[in-house]
């Protein structure tokens, strides 16, 4: 087998965009139902140090043993405790005025954690018992944890920077009921046994897809017109330990059994995108005021006099030459936070389909690898920022059912080129809708309306404050007249934000101005309808139509559209939905 070349760039990115399909297969033969004859097992899982012979296991071991997490939590787990013991051992020692028995006690107290940590170890068992996933903790009572291998929709791996140094990982499923309480978390197993046993769990749910769709191609239910899937032309031999063949495979689901593919890999030239991003940009000031928190906060501790503190920031009031230049030099160092943080989060970011799941990789200092099944993807969230909009860039995270934390775990792309977002998220999710229908005259005067009006009611009343009581007074409507003005292309701008479209399979809905905002979500994800109406939208013969979607934030709406047209557009996205609600169809 020979690989194909690469494919350029098209925005002249050499190397960025790799979009090639790679030698090495890692798919798994078609599933028969479960305890049927040549039904194969997953990839063994080996405990904790332990290899499985050529890399890759095929068929279940002969017995699923109990394994522990790698003994280097040992190390992990007392550092981490740490910050929670700093406060009682540095009481232990003021206290006991740093005498020998003082020593001894926070002695004792490192002492007493290591003991729990390993207690704690030793305790903890984890194994794959048929087809389910048992945590068991036997501390003071045995407490077990059953997680459906059926119900997995994920597996996220990352490595901490501590963890990165001992060579281990820590490992989350996801069970797509969108909380902690319904996940299991794996802190503390080797590399290789979190790579080998994602592959385990996420078999299983591959392999119940599979079934899923021989049993609906078998049975050729009446009035299906999209094709479950199609078999490959040729057997596969690559990736098979031995060289054995595997018969055909059925592709039920875009990527489900092709090789794994890179969408793309984000360039580290692309650092200089950082400070584009609000939140990189306000970390001078974050650092900056938790140091002030954590000194008002452990002051007391640390025998530091709360007058200090204060009496040193009034003199700092004192010194506006000083406070003027601590202020430049924050600002100097937003646009290199910017990069920092931009580096820290997304170092290397790479986007790749493997096996029916969509996997991020990224991180400098904790690496992280987010898969997302492809199954339950049902759109996309595309975002741009007032700097972002201006340069042309934009980010993108993908909307999942059952998932949390949609924007950090769901991310696709990090700041990035527009255009290179859409191509990207193009190829991996699908394209994004265009021709966003506008939205009516009346939906551009409450825009400006409410751009405006709050700012001159505060000027009109500070008017006549400045007038009776104090002119200080003015230094409050100047700037609120200034916020008027600059309210008028504001309100403009947020109008021709708006938009909403559908184009048979996918609706789009479009709003805001200082952060911009479109969803594009697939018309099967809709499970219902919501027609908002205020007063004041009554008055101007508007409404807000809200998709309610079972993914993501849960609804995303087309705020303002006309009455008849909000009613026509949840009318044609679900045909029959609305028609007993509606009094005159022709309307």
């Amino acid at each position: 087998m020979t690989e194909p070349p690469d494919h350029q760039h098209p925005h002249g990115e050499p190397g960025a965009r790799e979009g090639r399909s790679e030698p090495v297969f890692q798919d798994f033969p078609p599933v028969a139902p479960e305890g049927g004859p040549g039904s194969p097992g997953p990839p063994a899982v080996a405990g904790d140090g332990q290899n499985v012979p050529g890399g890759q296991g095929y068929g279940p071991p002969p017995f699923s043993p109990a394994l522990r997490l790698s003994p280097k939590v040992l190390l992990t787990d007392p550092i981490r405790m740490l910050p929670s013991l700093f406060l009682p051992l540095a009481g232990v020692l003021f206290i006991g005025g740093f005498s020998p028995s003082s020593f001894g006690w926070a002695a004792f107290g490192v002492v007493g954690s290591v003991l729990y940590a390993t207690i704690r170890w030793a305790t903890f068992t984890y194994k794959v018992v048929g087809d389910r996933l048992e945590l068991t903790r036997a501390l003071v009572s045995r407490s077990v944890r059953t997680i459906p291998l059926e119900r997995i929709r994920g597996v996220d791996v990352s490595n901490p920077p501590l963890h990165r140094v001992l060579g281990i990982a820590v490992l989350r499923i996801d069970t797509g009921a969108g909380g902690d309480k319904q996940e299991g978390e794996l802190d503390g197993v080797t590399v290789e046994e979190a790579e080998r046993l994602k592959a385990v769990l996420l078999w299983h749910a591959r392999a119940r897809m599979v079934r899923r769709a021989q049993a609906q191609e078998a049975a050729g239910p009446p009035g299906l017109t999209v094709p479950v899937g199609e078999a490959s032309a040729e057997p596969l031999t690559a990736g098979v330990p031995g060289g054995a063949t595997v018969p055909p495979t059925v592709r039920h689901e875009v990527g489900e059994t092709t090789p794994e593919r890179v969408f793309f890999v984000v360039p580290r030239r692309w650092l200089a995108y950082g400070p584009l991003s609000g939140a990189y940009l306000l970390t001078p000031f974050a650092l900056v005021a938790g140091a002030v928190g954590l000194l008002f906060q452990w002051g007391s501790e640390l025998r530091i006099d709360g007058r200090v503190m204060v009496s040193a920031g009034e003199w700092l009031w004192g010194h506006p030459v000083l406070l003027v230049v601590a202020l430049v030099l924050l600002v100097l160092a937003m646009p290199v936070a910017g990069m920092v943080m931009y580096a820290v989060f997304n170092w290397d970011f790479t986007l790749r389909g493997r096996e029916g799941y969509l996997v991020a990789e990224r991180g400098l200092i904790t690496r992280r690898s987010v898969s997302l099944e492809r199954r339950r993807v049902r759109g996309f969230e595309l975002v741009e920022g007032l700097a972002e909009r201006g340069a042309g860039f934009a980010r993108a995270w993908a909307i999942v059912t059952g998932l949390g934390d949609s924007e950090t775990r769901g991310q696709l792309m990090p700041v990035a080129p527009r255009a290179v977002v859409l191509d990207v998220v193009g190829e991996a999710i699908g394209p994004i809708a265009t021709g966003l229908r506008a939205h009516p005259v009346a939906a551009r005067r409450r825009r400006l309306f409410r751009a405006v009006f709050p700012w001159l009611v505060i000027a009109l009343c500070a008017v006549p404050a400045a007038t009776a009581w104090s002119p200080l007074w003015w230094g409050l409507v100047v700037p609120a007249l200034i916020l008027a003005g600059l309210g008028v292309p504001l309100g403009l701008d947020r109008y021709r934000s708006l938009g909403h479209t559908y184009d048979g399979a996918r609706l789009s809905v479009r709003s805001g101005s200082l952060r911009r905002s479109q969803a594009v979500v697939e018309e099967r994800a809709v499970v219902g309808w919501t027609l908002r109406q205020t007063w004041f939208q009554r008055r101007a013969g508007v409404l807000t139509v809200v998709a309610g979607v079972g993914a993501g934030s849960g609804g995303y709406a087309a705020i303002d559209v006309g009455e008849a047209e909000g009613v026509a557009f949840a009318a044609e996205v679900s045909p029959g939905w609305l028609a007993p609600f509606v009094v005159d169809g022709r309307a």
